[in-house]
C-alpha cells in the first residue's frame, strides 16, 4: 500500500514536470485550412454532468455528425458503470505525463480545429489532455492555465447557453465562420 502511494506521487510530479515542460515549448502548428469541420471537447464530469449539450455543435456550425467528440474526466470511475461519455481519470496517468487510457488515446489520435476546454479546476489530467490534443485553436475558461488556451471566455461554467453564444461571436470575429 505504501508503494502504490509513492508510486503514485512519482507519476504525478513527472507529470508535472512533463507539463511545465510541454508549456515553455512553441505550440505546434495544425496544418488545417480555416473554417470549422470538427471540434473536440474536454469536459470535467464532477463540475459540469451534461456533456450531450455539446452536441448542439453540429446544428450551431452545420458539422457532420460524428464532427463532434466527447471526452470526460472524473475524479474517480467504477470501469463497470456505464457511462453515455468515455471517460478518463486520474488513476490513468503514467509516467512521464502519459496517459494510459484507451478512450483518452483514441481521443488524441485526431487532430481537431477547436479544442474546448470545459474545466475551471486546475487538475493535471485535464491539463495533460489539453497540451497533447491537436487543435488550431484552444477555448476555455480564465480560471485555467492562461498558457494552454488561444481564446479564453469569461463566462460561468454551469451557463452552457453564454459560453456556446459568445464562443459563436468569437468565432465569427476570427472569419472561422460567416
Amino acid at each position: 500500500m505504501l508503494f502504490k502511494g509513492l508510486k503514485d506521487k512519482f507519476k504525478h510530479k513527472s507529470g508535472v514536470k512533463f507539463l511545465k515542460e510541454e508549456l515553455l515549448k512553441p505550440a505546434t502548428a495544425v496544418k488545417r485550412s480555416s473554417g470549422i469541420t470538427s471540434i473536440g471537447c474536454i469536459v470535467d464530469l464532477d463540475s459540469f454532468s451534461e456533456p450531450e449539450l455539446f452536441f448542439e455543435f453540429v446544428d450551431e456550425y452545420k458539422l457532420r455528425p460524428n464532427a463532434v467528440k466527447i471526452i470526460g474526466y472524473k475524479n474517480y470511475y467504477d470501469k463497470n458503470s456505464p457511462y453515455a461519455t468515455p471517460v478518463f481519470s486520474d488513476k490513468d496517468l503514467g509516467w512521464k505525463g502519459t496517459i494510459e487510457n484507451s478512450y483518452a488515446l483514441e481521443f488524441l489520435s485526431r487532430e481537431y480545429d477547436i479544442l474546448v476546454n470545459y474545466y475551471t479546476a486546475d487538475n493535471l489530467l485535464l491539463q495533460l489532455m489539453t497540451v497533447k490534443t491537436q487543435a488550431r485553436m484552444k477555448v476555455g475558461f480564465k480560471e485555467v492555465d492562461q498558457n494552454l488556451n488561444d481564446l479564453i471566455l469569461e463566462v460561468p461554467m454551469n451557463d452552457f447557453k453564454t459560453f456556446k453564444m459568445e464562443l459563436k461571436k468569437y468565432l465569427r470575429v476570427l472569419n472561422e465562420i460567416k
